[in-house]
Parts: C-alpha cells; structure tokens; sequence
C-alpha cells in the first residue's frame, strides 16, 4: 500500500557529515529518515522554501525536458529498500501512457516539489527502515543517533515546517 507524505524538514547530519530529509505522512503515523548528497539537498531546499536560481538546475531541466515532450509528472514513490539503500520511481504520463523512471529517492522528492506533485511511500519500506539505521554510506550510525531514529514519531516534527 502506499501512503502520502510531505517533506516535513531538512536537516544536516553531523555525526555522517551528510544531510537528512524527513518525510511525514499526514495522519502522523510514519516518519521516514532519508541520508542524501549535497547536491539533492540544496535542490530540495531550494524547493522549500519557494525560491529558484536564476538558471535552471538537474531537477529543473528534468521538469522542463518532461514538459517540453508534453509530458506530465504526476507522482513519485520510495518503492524499495535494499541493502541499506532507498529506490524511488518518477510517474510520468504520456500520450502512450504512464511511464514509470527508475530514481534515487532524493532526486525524486526534487522532482516532485518542483512539480507540485505528491510523494509516496511503500508501507513495507517504512517499516523496514525501522530496522535499517544506517547512514548515506551503509555505515552504522552511532548508538544515540540509531536509537533516536528507530523511536522517531511523526509528533516529534510538529512546528519544524
């Protein structure tokens, strides 16, 4: 089954040296870590908070190459989990049909901000990832930090938006 969710916050991660979206479903239910590059961060940030630079970036020409073939991005999803690391897929409609994109997750959620469209994730990947607590590298993260992530509860982040 999947289930909606919103970027809740986006955080810098210390002990990995590496950034952290929140993904948290609506009713308050679910709340998915997910470790991702700088580069994803920044566009992820930048969708955020509603600005734009003056070119486009990766995730911009994405949308803008998928809109000049009279395409249309309609939703993405966190499908999978698989040895430590998250997939994702970019649902696009076509006039042949839907497409369906293989993406890192975090490419996806940029995507899908920049589009206005929502992000989904597979119940069975959240409750995996209860017991994947690793950072971006597959390395094992602290004991405090694990320990904080496996009891995260979406009431956690209210306000953080």
């Amino acid at each position: 089954m999947l289930i909606e969710m919103k970027v809740k916050f986006l955080t810098f991660d210390p002990s990995s040296n590496g950034f952290v979206v929140f993904l948290v479903d609506g009713e308050n239910k679910h709340a998915l870590p997910i470790w991702i590059g700088p580069f994803e961060a920044n566009a992820i940030a930048l969708k955020l908070k509603k600005s734009s630079s003056h070119r486009p970036l990766t995730h911009d020409l994405i949308r803008n190459l998928i809109d000049a073939l009279n395409c249309k991005v309609t939703h993405v999803v966190v499908n999978d989990l698989k040895e430590n690391t998250y997939y994702g897929l970019i649902y696009i409609e076509a006039k042949k049909g839907e497409l369906v994109i293989d993406s890192r997750p975090s490419d996806a959620i940029a995507i899908a901000l920049g589009a206005g469209v929502p992000i989904f994730v597979e119940e069975d990947v959240l409750h995996r990832t209860k017991n994947a607590v690793l950072d971006k590298e597959g390395r094992d993260l602290p004991d405090r930090l694990k320990e904080w992530i496996k009891n995260l509860k979406p009431e956690d982040f209210e306000g953080e938006a």
